[in-house]
């Protein structure tokens, strides 16, 4: 047994992780650091790469531009207006890219003026409707400017490559026609049988010198995203080109979705394994397989075979024990045919997936790039953030438009919030970055308040925003909690601003209740960003324009501060999408194929025409997050008749004047001091005296004057609070350790005590 296990380790496959083109530009996407962090943490060697970014860094540099401008010369293209200037304008162009890519690496700062300010940048037409940059960045945001034109100045080189040389490029969509609602495999069989693009030939390049490099005997892709499917492809099939002894797998969330059904055995020619859900109990079965093999040929019985041990010029299949443990993967069998084998284990807990590992990725390569005026779309787009998950799927998992019954959303499992603090720390010390992003559905408000109190008990200086529902559970004072932990923005679903579609889409909030916790967020110092959303089954004219009005209420009020429309879509495992009955629509195509199956077209014939309402929506909505047109009708934004809205004008600035709950009703909740211990001077008189507590905070300093009696008491109450923000006491316990003589009721609505809990004093 000695032997086989000592074999076993010295056989241990080699893992290259790829995110192929493209995601983000300004951070990685996190799905190969989460599978290399769990991996690694079970001894296997694994290294990833982001050849999104390496794609871009290869293609936007002098030496890719000239290869792009000389293919674009030699060709025979049709070019438009835009683009011939843009060839004229060559030598601007190349003697521009690399400093400005280095800007947007935040590697040289002092390039903003001359970008600003000295027509540097050749300019084509993305610069043709500049917004005011004056009014959008403020006459101090000079590097913000820059940064915005520069992105301009990269999306003019992106429609150059789009119309020549690359017709599928795109930063964030990369070839995403061939991977949308694509039921059958013909169109992107095709595209990957052609010939290889220019971009192509540059991918393929970089692929090339990383499995020189690397030698893995296993490839693995990861496809979020319908755009990252082409990409993963090309290079999958590059991979059995030159390498047919090494493994190709794929997953991610564009499988997990779309390709639940696959049936299509030409799929297989690039990728040997397919995995469902969660990537790391089926790679756990795989790789056990893969090193089972490994074993095999590392210990051959033929002559030729035991002189060149490492040759690995062909690769046996599998044997068929192997291939019965292994978990939700698909495969091509012996026959040909495509088949689902999920051997029935458990999945790997949440506390058990390890720390995300992103050690070997270049992260200071990645572009910080502003390419619209939205505050939270930049958040989405500039700075570098490390991606974690909170705890997995979703609480909640009962919104009728999203894809509950899936694994990703429908299995809610969470993880200690000191084995959080103790990853975030360590991707801290990985990353030299703090900047967090939680990638969840929904983070529970319980799960982030246990969270929080950790990361200020450790005293671990992060920035972080996430995800949220809008329930009652977030608190102005858990609000407050959050944003001293680090929050600095959330977004989330206020979807159709209808209380019957509200209801109908099971989302589980009002009005209201929305209102109310956007207050407390934007309160606290915490942006808000409303996801919204048109086109609901049976919505109405009158309920779209509603909706509208609830949305310029909520900006009116400044309670949000950004927001975006979505068309809704129907997906074939929502509850809309499993039973379209329930929600009056009717499911009319595409029809069923054996590739991917997801997105459906639907009728909805007691709706109205929500096509039409798309242009408006988004324009009102621009106007309204930067404070225009606040108090205009809502048909201004339409070019057709709309009727008025039904909803009264103060809905929102009633829902906000609804009194809270009084602090005397909270005996069971905890106490929670945001500030520092204070200093105690107690003053004696005839009538008693009183107590002065002074506290020296970061932003001012103040006094709180109370009763000799009290002063004490309230000084060890906030003492043990700052000193360990472990420590639990709830407002019971301070009840009862209260100074006799006053009523503890009366002391919860006094002005020292009202002054405390403006200052930081928290009951949560």
């Amino acid at each position: 047994m000695a032997f086989i296990l000592d074999s076993f380790a010295l056989t241990s496959p080699t893992v290259l992780l790829i995110t192929p083109p493209l995601t983000q530009l300004n951070t990685p996407y996190p799905a190969t650091a989460y599978i290399k962090g769990f991996l690694g943490g079970r001894g296997y060697a694994v290294t990833q790469a982001d050849l999104g970014l390496e794609l871009v860094l290869k293609l936007f540099s002098r030496a890719g531009l000239t290869r792009v401008f000389a293919e674009i010369e030699a060709g025979d293209f049709r070019l438009s207006d835009n683009v011939r200037r843009m060839m004229r304008l060559k030598n601007s162009y190349l003697s521009t890219v690399e400093p400005v890519v280095r800007f947007l690496q935040n590697k040289d700062s002092t390039l903003a003026p001359r970008i600003c300010h000295s027509r540097y940048l050749p300019e084509a037409s993305r610069f043709d409707n500049v917004a005011d940059l004056e009014t959008a960045f403020g006459t101090m945001g000079l590097t913000d400017q820059a940064r915005h034109l520069a992105t301009l100045y990269l999306e003019d080189l992106g429609d150059l490559l789009k119309e020549t040389v690359g017709p599928q490029f795109g930063f964030s969509r990369y070839a995403e026609k061939l991977g949308m609602s694509a039921t059958t495999f013909d169109e992107l069989h095709a595209a990957l049988q052609a010939p290889p693009n220019l971009l192509d030939e540059l991918l393929l390049e970089l692929l090339d010198d990383l499995v020189a490099r690397v030698q893995p005997d296993i490839v693995g892709f990861t496809v979020p995203f319908p755009g990252n499917l082409y990409g993963a492809l090309r290079l999958a099939g590059r991979v059995k080109e030159t390498s047919p002894a090494t493994y190709t797998i794929m997953g991610g969330g564009y499988p997990n979705t779309e390709l639940r059904s696959i049936k299509e055995p030409r799929f297989f020619d690039y990728i040997d394994f397919l995995t469902l859900d969660d990537g790391e109990g089926p790679w756990l079965r795989l790789l056990q397989a893969i090193s089972c093999e490994l074993l095999a040929i590392s210990t051959p019985s033929d002559k030729h075979a035991q002189s060149n041990p490492n040759e690995k010029t062909i690769r046996y299949p599998l044997a068929a024990n192997s291939l019965a443990t292994l978990q939700r993967t698909f495969l091509r069998n012996a026959t040909g045919e495509v088949e689902y084998i999920n051997h029935p284990q458990p999945d790997i807990p949440h506390p058990e997936v390890g720390t995300p590992d992103y050690s070997d990725l270049p992260l200071g390569e990645y572009l910080s790039v502003i390419e619209v005026l939205n505050p939270m779309h930049r958040l989405w787009s500039d700075g570098r953030w490390n991606k974690l998950t909170v705890a997995h799927g979703c609480y909640w998992k009962r919104c009728s438009f999203c894809d509950v019954t899936l694994d990703y959303i429908g299995r809610y499992e969470t993880a200690p919030a000191a084995l959080l603090a103790d990853r975030i720390e360590q991707i801290v010390a990985q990353t030299g970055q703090t900047g967090f992003h939680f990638v969840d559905e929904a983070a529970p408000p319980l799960a982030l308040r246990e969270l929080a109190i950790e990361l200020l008990k450790r005293r671990t200086g992060i920035t972080w925003w996430g995800n949220i529902r809008f329930e009652k559970t977030f608190s102005p004072d858990l609000c407050r909690l959050l944003a001293a932990s680090g929050c600095i923005a959330v977004s989330g679903g206020l979807e159709v601003a209808s209380d019957r579609l509200l209801a109908l889409m099971e989302k589980g909030v009002t009005i209201a209740q929305v209102a109310r916790v956007t207050d407390g967020f934007t309160q606290a110092g915490v942006m808000v960003h409303a996801y919204l959303m048109y086109g609901f089954p049976t919505q109405t004219t009158q309920e779209t324009v509603d909706s509208l009005e609830i949305v310029r209420q909520l900006f009116q009020a400044g309670i949000i501060q950004s927001g975006y429309w979505h068309r809704f879509s129907m997906t074939a495992h929502s509850p809309v999408g499993r039973n379209p009955a329930k929600y009056q629509v009717a499911a009319i195509g595409p029809e069923p194929g054996p590739f991917a199956w997801n997105d459906l077209w639907h009728d909805d014939p007691t709706g109205t025409d929500h096509a039409q309402f798309g242009p408006g929506l988004a324009k009102a909505l621009y106007n309204y997050l930067h404070g225009v047109a606040l108090h205009e009708p809502l048909g201004f934004w339409f070019d057709f008749r709309v009727p008025k809205t039904t909803v009264p004008r103060h809905v929102v600035a009633q829902a906000l004047q609804e009194p809270a709950k009084p602090d005397f009703a909270k005996q069971n909740q905890r106490l929670f001091w945001l500030g520092n211990t204070p200093e105690l001077h107690v003053e004696t008189g005839k009538k008693g005296g009183r107590a002065v507590l002074t506290f020296y905070e970061q932003a001012e300093d103040f006094e709180l004057k109370v009763s000799a009696t009290i002063g004490p008491w309230l000084h060890k109450l906030l003492t043990s609070l700052s000193s360990d923000y472990g420590t639990k006491i709830l407002l019971k316990d301070a009840a009862q350790s209260f100074p006799a003589g006053q009523p503890f009721g009366q002391f919860l609505e006094s002005a020292a005590w009202l002054t405390l809990r403006e200052k930081g004093l928290l009951v949560l």
